[in-house]
């Protein structure tokens, strides 16, 4: 039986630069640190399922430049399978991220460039690949009408359905009615539904409403809280692992959801999915980066054993 992985997503590269203030209109400063890395959170996501043990495949669209190659030697060195398509006419996505010195806080801009076109017809023209998947996950970088697309055409292929709703929007019965899993953060889950989620009772109150909505059953991340499950019938808590001091929580998300689905692809148990993920994301958050910090199934199982 398969056990493929199949992610509909993006690739942007970040640019991240760091300095005391941003720059007013017609304003140069000099910054003191630079970093160019790979992001996206369905390359993200991607990244994580491969080094966590799965059979993935990233569907997306690129652009024919530097970036693009820089996408490809990433899921190559990975164990991803692309499936893109080349437009030369545009270009790969790209964020600049501004950071300032001392507080880290940080302003960003994202352009999707080729991927803020992904259309039902790029789903139609990898069915084959939809058609063979275990598990199909997607998320909200792209249009909307492309998530919902490939969910529809995963669910009937039989998959199991996974949506990371971000960044939110709002969302009807239409799409969650055709989500297996949805798994927002806690801010994410608050924008969706209205309910504030400080604690694992709010968490299970904004997961009710997700399942009322048509969700299969709802997965919320909840930071150092870990992550809380709810399917109408079964509650779960599953608290996050303490795998050293916290370096850099950014892209702790993709390697929870990455890690879910190798889980639910091998056919785990939720508890034992929910074990695999939250040790996953525990993981990540002691590294620096988001690709660049994803663990390996070694590392993973070592923690979930522990």
């Amino acid at each position: 039986m398969s056990k493929a992985i199949v992610i509909l997503g993006v690739f942007v590269a970040d640019t991240a630069y760091t300095a005391p203030r941003q720059p007013v209109m017609g304003e140069t400063l000099i910054g003191s640190r630079f970093v160019l890395g790979p992001g996206g959170k369905g390359s993200n996501q991607s990244v994580a399922a491969a080094k966590a043990g799965g059979d993935v495949h990233m569907i997306t669209r690129l652009g024919q430049d530097d970036f693009a190659k820089m996408a490809l030697d990433l899921w190559a060195e990975c164990g991803v399978t692309p499936h893109v398509s080349h437009h030369p006419e545009s270009y790969t996505g790209a964020a600049y991220i501004f950071i300032e010195e001392g507080s880290g806080n940080n302003a960003i801009i994202v352009s999707p460039g080729a991927a803020a076109q992904i259309a039902v017809a790029d789903l139609e023209a990898r069915a084959s690949v939809i058609n063979a998947a275990k598990v199909f996950m997607t998320q909200l970088e792209q249009p909307l009408s492309a998530a919902k697309h490939g969910l529809s055409m995963a669910k009937s292929a039989g998959a199991l359905t996974i949506l990371n709703p971000a960044p939110a929007q709002e969302l009807g019965r239409d799409i969650l009615g055709l989500c297996d899993y949805v798994t927002p953060n806690e801010i994410e889950a608050e924008q969706l539904t209205g309910v504030k989620v400080t604690t694992s009772e709010s968490a299970q109150l904004a997961a009710q409403k997700l399942l009322n909505l048509g969700a299969k059953a709802a997965v919320i991340t909840l930071g150092e809280q870990g992550a809380l499950y709810h399917d109408g019938q079964q509650t779960l808590h599953q608290p996050a692992f303490n795998c050293g001091a916290v370096v850099e929580t950014t892209g702790a998300g993709d390697a929870f959801n990455g890690g879910f689905a190798v889980a639910l692809a091998e056919g785990q148990g939720i508890e034992a999915a929910l074990r695999f993920a939250c040790a996953t994301a525990s993981l990540s958050v002691t590294r620096q980066g988001t690709a660049p910090a994803m663990p390996t199934r070694p590392e993973i199982e070592a923690v979930v054993s522990s």
